[in-house]
């Protein structure tokens, strides 16, 4: 996207709390996903939570950057990685990183805000940025996601189980819904024939803790072989050459990468 594109959609989350980026994920990468994760069900046996929040018919795969180089384009996709550091800013990180299939005879997901266990009183600046990613159609009959567009400006959070007004954010396979991570949302009733498959690429602040555990979660020999841009985005740079350092270094040191070390004492 050019400037003017990355603005338009910049202004309608601070409006509205989303917006869709259409038909951005290249098909090549599509097909990719879409097969990595039917081999990853079968291997690993995943089968359906038993709560209302992850849904009891709702497959969902954590952790996907230990799975295979094709997930390792997602957080740095050119597309949509510019729109959430207008979000938050270039030091934010890649908080989770997960695929929800949503099955047929799936129930609505409890309308809730991705911040909403953090601390903060609202509204407040955008401390998450989160995005999904559209390898099937999202209707508003396979359970595309739900949302209450200006929630994000509200003073409170929903009261979890509580019936809201939303709205379908119904998009087609390709495209990336992009949300304000204060807005109030939900996956979707599934009432067609046919699974809603996405994946759910979750950022935050730098300063702001990651909701999966990207240095224990994900091995240093893995993360060597990352692009510079996904080490930084896991945990292996310093935010405003202050928070997150190990003893006045950046943790990028502990791959063997070199740059400038100085704090922002130093600086």
């Amino acid at each position: 996207m050019d400037d003017a594109a990355l603005a338009e959609h910049a202004a309608r989350i601070e409006r509205d709390g989303f917006t869709v980026l259409p038909d951005v994920i290249e098909p090549d990468l599509l097909e990719g996903l879409a097969a990595d994760l039917e081999r990853l069900e079968r291997e690993l046996g995943t089968r359906p939570s038993r709560n209302d929040f992850e849904g009891t018919r709702t497959v969902r795969i954590y952790n996907l950057l230990r799975h295979g180089p094709g997930f390792e384009r997602i957080p740095v996709h050119p597309e949509v990685l510019p729109l959430v550091e207008r979000v938050l800013d270039p030091g934010c990180l890649v908080s989770s990183l997960s695929s929800i299939a949503i099955e047929p005879g799936e129930t609505p997901q409890p309308i809730h805000a991705d911040d909403q266990v953090i601390p903060l009183a609202k509204p407040h600046a955008a401390v998450v940025c989160n995005t999904m990613w559209a390898l099937t159609d999202f209707t508003e009959a396979n359970g595309a996601t739900r949302v209450v567009p200006g929630s994000h400006r509200a003073d409170h959070s929903p009261d979890y189980g509580r019936p809201y007004e939303s709205v379908p954010a119904e998009m087609p396979r390709g495209s990336v819904l992009v949300w304000h991570g204060s807005l109030w949302h939900g996956g979707g009733a599934n009432r067609s024939r046919g699974r809603r498959v996405g994946i759910a690429m979750n950022y935050c602040a730098g300063f702001i803790r990651q909701q999966e555990n990207q240095q224990l979660g994900l091995s240093p020999e893995r993360v060597r072989g990352f692009p510079p841009r996904l080490q930084e985005l896991v945990g292996y740079g310093v935010y405003r050459h202050l928070i997150g350092h190990v003893e006045k270094r950046s943790p990028a040191s502990l791959l063997g990468v070199e740059g400038d070390q100085r704090m922002v004492w130093d600086r």
